[in-house]
């Protein structure tokens, strides 16, 4: 059996339960690819305290926000508004290398988890800059684990974008000319923004 690279959101997730989702697809890694690796509200999902509970279920866990996560300390990856720019980070070294070491994890046959806050992956970077980037460059599927463990493909998940941005009624465009405006718009909606302060 093929590795599976999945993602998973916390939210407002009880461990055990996250725990249980993750073992229910028998994932071995748990890669955590928020730039910032710390819950305000949800302290069982601090780095290290969810290392050492990974590591107690037999899970391993890596940090890769650095590389994968949703904000940059380049500042050519931000637009004029202080806005990232997805499409020049899925260009840069750190993020390329961040891909590489998922793809050689699971050439290992390692089931990877991208982990981060947001509950619904359709608001979240693991879909819109790291699912988006493999589907394209290197044609790898990859499983969105729901909050109620439901898993949805990024195919769905793309096609789901069409009908938040109620797009499907338009019969002149193409079915892909319409999963790409419709990903345009969400990432633009969710995208991070640094503060003018920042």
């Amino acid at each position: 059996m093929s590795a599976t690279l999945f993602s998973i959101g916390y939210a407002t997730k009880p461990l055990t339960e996250f725990m249980v989702q993750l073992q229910s697809y028998e994932v071995n890694v748990v890669a955590d690819v928020r730039s910032v690796p710390y819950s305000a509200a949800f302290h069982d999902y601090h780095r290290v305290l969810l290392q050492r509970a990974l590591k107690q279920q037999g899970i391993s866990y890596v940090y890769l926000g650095k590389e994968l996560g949703p904000r940059s300390t380049n500042p050519a990856h931000y637009d004029e508004t202080g806005r990232v720019q997805y499409d020049r980070l899925q260009r840069a070294d750190n993020f390329l290398h961040g891909i590489e070491r998922l793809l050689t994890g699971l050439d290992k046959a390692l089931n990877i988890a991208l982990l981060c806050a947001e509950k619904d992956p359709a608001f979240c970077h693991r879909s819109l800059l790291i699912g988006h980037h493999l589907a394209r460059a290197n044609a790898l599927p990859i499983q969105h684990i729901g909050f109620d463990g439901a898993l949805e493909s990024q195919a769905e998940l793309e096609q789901r974008l069409v009908s938040l941005h109620d797009l499907e009624q338009d019969l002149f465009a193409a079915a892909d000319d319409l999963a790409e405006l419709a990903y345009k718009r969400q990432v633009q909606a969710t995208s991070y923004r640094k503060s003018s302060d920042s």
